[in-house]
C-alpha cells in the first residue's frame, strides 16, 4: 500500500534552545553546533543549500559543500561560470542552509556574497584530489553537453598536459564567501513548539531574536 505523505512525521524532543545559553556571538554558536553535528556523526555536516536568484527574482537553489567558515564569513568554491557563479556576480544577496536531522537541527544564514581571493583559491585548490583538480578544467558546470563521453573524452589530453601533480587552478574556478547579516538556529521541540533564534546583524553588533514556530 503506497504511503500517504501526510504521514510522514515526526516529533523532535532531543534538546532545547534558549537565550540564556548561547552565545553573543552567532559565528562561536555556530562553531559549537557544527562540532556537535561532527561528532554525532551527522551525514556530511558541511553540506549546506545555497540559494541564489538572477536579477529579475527567478530563484534556484543546490547543495554545495562549506568548505571554511570564520567572521568574514561562509566560504565554498565552484566554477564561476556556472549558474550559481553568474547570478552571483549580478546579484550577491544568497542564503545557506544546513539541516542535520540527527540533532534535530537547522541553521539559516542570509548575507551578500563576493569572490575570494585568488591565493585563497590557489591554496585550496591545491588540496584537492588531482582528479577533482583536472575535472575543474574539463567541465563548464550548468552548461548543455552532447554527451558524458564528451567530458570523458578530455581527461587523456589533460592527463598530457599536466603528468605531475602540479594542475594549475583555472581562472574560471574559485571561492566566494558569504558575510552573513542574518543566521538563525532551529531547534526541533515536541509539537511543533519550536524553537527559533535569529541573530540579526545591525551596523555595530549581533541582536538576538526569538521567532515563533
Amino acid at each position: 500500500m503506497p504511503v500517504s505523505i501526510g504521514d510522514l512525521r515526526r516529533d523532535y524532543a532531543r534538546a532545547r534552545l534558549d537565550e540564556a545559553s548561547v552565545s553573543p556571538d552567532p559565528l562561536v554558536e555556530f562553531a559549537r553546533w557544527f562540532e556537535e553535528a561532527v561528532t554525532a556523526e551527522a551525514r556530511d555536516p558541511n553540506a549546506m543549500t545555497l540559494a541564489t536568484s538572477s536579477v529579475d527574482g527567478a530563484p534556484s537553489a543546490r547543495i554545495v559543500l562549506l568548505k571554511g567558515f570564520d567572521k568574514r564569513g561562509f566560504v565554498f568554491f565552484t566554477d564561476y561560470r556556472s549558474r550559481k557563479g553568474l547570478e552571483l556576480a549580478k546579484n550577491p544577496r544568497a542564503a545557506l542552509v544546513f539541516y542535520w536531522p540527527e540533532l534535530e537541527r537547522q541553521v539559516r544564514i542570509t548575507g551578500s556574497a563576493s569572490a575570494t581571493e585568488r591565493e585563497e583559491s590557489e591554496r585550496y585548490f591545491r588540496s584537492r584530489p588531482r582528479g577533482s583538480r583536472l575535472s575543474a578544467w574539463i567541465s563548464h558546470q550548468s552548461q548543455v553537453i552532447p554527451s558524458r563521453q564528451q567530458l570523458e573524452a578530455q581527461i587523456p589530453e589533460l592527463e598530457r598536459r599536466y603528468p605531475g601533480d602540479e594542475v594549475p587552478l583555472p581562472p574560471h574556478w574559485g571561492g566566494f564567501r558569504l558575510r552573513p547579516d542574518t543566521i538563525e538556529f532551529w531547534q526541533g521541540r515536541a509539537n511543533r513548539l519550536h524553537d527559533r533564534l535569529r541573530y540579526v546583524w545591525h551596523g555595530e553588533g549581533w541582536r538576538i531574536e526569538r521567532l515563533s514556530p
